[in-house]
């Protein structure tokens, strides 16, 4: 009961995206869990038993990026908690984010890109040409794998060459269309009404399964996956990784930081600046060749 109202705040009062409300959905059953374990419950817990907790999730050897983020929601719900009167004292108050050991992922190159698309690995057919558009839409846009998930038909005008983007806390934001995404884009959807000989189950959202549903995240992160390992062996194969390419790119061919956290729906440049520390080897190598005193 407590879980559903903070929830509910969350989406009416902060406008959260679903994936951040699935997530502390998720946190905060696992504490409960915990707590009950303890005989204890939301109102009686106090910092230790917090701090207990987080302590088990280190053991476990969670990601430090995941049990902050189960800090953040415990912050939350306590900070909800307190000012709705259900608690006079706040355990999560003093709890502080562990430090981030970030490792800077590394853009799949202009060549396997260039791989990708030139070695034509998409067959011709509707899967073949959904997921070639589905990967030029990531490359060309940098949109979020949620936001190309709800992207609907009337979402996209051709004429302007202009994408219509939902992001995070229901921001719009338009993202203009390059020629090559366009044909990726129209071929698909010819295809798509052929392939259905009546409209799909789903027939709001650009993007279906071969059932005629609306696409999934794993579908998704599948179809990434799937065809960037035919042409790179690095590691991390998703669909942040073509957001985190987009950005890269863009910035070695000269773009402007603060275009490019448009184009990315980030709130501040910070956000943004992430992306610069794959480049810093390319801004090395032009500022060697560029700068007087470089060949003294």
């Amino acid at each position: 009961m407590l879980v559903s109202r903070f929830l509910d705040y969350l989406i009416k009062e902060k406008n959260y995206s679903p994936l951040t409300l699935k997530a502390y959905q998720k946190d905060l059953s696992d504490f409960e869990i915990f707590l009950k374990n303890n005989n204890q419950n939301f109102t009686s817990a106090d910092s230790k038993h917090i701090r207990l907790w987080l302590s088990t999730l280190t053991e476990q050897q969670l990601a430090d990026k995941t049990i902050n983020r189960k800090i953040a929601a415990l912050k939350s719900f306590y900070k909800f908690l307190l000012k709705t009167g259900t608690i006079s004292q706040n355990p999560a108050a003093q709890l502080s984010s562990l430090k981030n050991h970030r490792q800077i992922p590394v853009p799949f190159s202009t060549a396997e890109m260039q791989q990708l698309f030139d070695l034509d690995l998409f067959p011709d057919d509707f899967e073949g040409l959904r997921d070639k558009a589905v990967i030029t839409l990531f490359y060309s846009t940098g949109i979020r794998r949620a936001e190309l998930i709800n992207i609907r038909l009337q979402d996209i005008d051709f004429h302007k060459k202009e994408l219509k983007v939902l992001g995070k806390r229901n921001k719009q934001r338009l993202i203009p269309l390059l020629d090559y995404t366009i044909k990726a884009l129209k071929d698909y959807i010819t295809t798509k009404e052929n392939f259905f000989k009546t409209p799909p189950v789903d027939d709001t959202h650009l993007f279906v399964t071969k059932k005629g549903k609306k696409m999934y995240e794993v579908l998704v992160y599948r179809i990434i996956n799937s065809y960037l390992s035919k042409v790179s062996v690095k590691h991390k194969k998703s669909p942040h990784m073509l957001r985190h390419t987009f950005a890269t790119h863009l910035l070695n061919n000269g773009a402007d930081l603060n275009a490019i956290k448009e184009l990315l729906g980030h709130s501040s440049l910070a956000a943004t600046q992430v992306y610069t520390h794959s480049s810093i080897q390319q801004l090395k190598n032009i500022y060697n060749k560029a700068h007087p005193r470089s060949k003294k």
